[in-house]
């Protein structure tokens, strides 16, 4: 069951993000962006002006996937144990159908790169670094 989270959901779904970003992510980010990642969770400022949709799998929160507006993704984390089971394709199914707008971005970190390119994303520029994390930025014309 995929779903927009209430406010009451987010801390969970922000739990989540941070344990998969530390267990594939983390271990080829410095300790700058790995600081860097855990102060944008932190920032309420920031968290408040996202949209979240979480997918549940027998009421537990599998994956999560995060919008700025409606065109830009800006968190998509998927549980390792639910890994490989379409769940990050259906929230960001999920997230376009819920979405106008033309094109589609994402800062894809170097670990999700091909999971973007099958859904359609293509590179916009070369692997960058900005306040030690890493991306890809890419886009999706509808």
């Amino acid at each position: 069951m995929i779903r927009m989270l209430g406010k009451d959901d987010i801390p969970k779904a922000l739990d989540l993000a941070w344990q998969v970003f530390m267990e594939f992510e983390a271990p080829d980010y410095s300790k700058e962006g790995i600081r860097a990642f855990r102060s944008f969770l932190d920032c309420e400022a920031a968290i408040k002006a996202l949209t979240f949709y979480g997918c549940y799998v027998d009421d537990e929160l599998a994956g999560m996937l995060a919008m700025r507006g409606d065109s830009h993704i800006c968190m998509l984390f998927v549980t390792g144990s639910f890994h490989k089971r379409g769940i990050g394709r259906a929230l960001f199914d999920h997230a376009l159908e819920n979405s106008s707008a033309a094109e589609i971005t994402v800062h894809s970190s170097p670990y999700a790169e091909g999971f973007y390119g099958r859904l359609g994303f293509a590179k916009t520029d070369v692997e960058q670094v900005r306040d030690g994390i890493r991306f890809i930025p890419m886009s999706l014309r509808r």
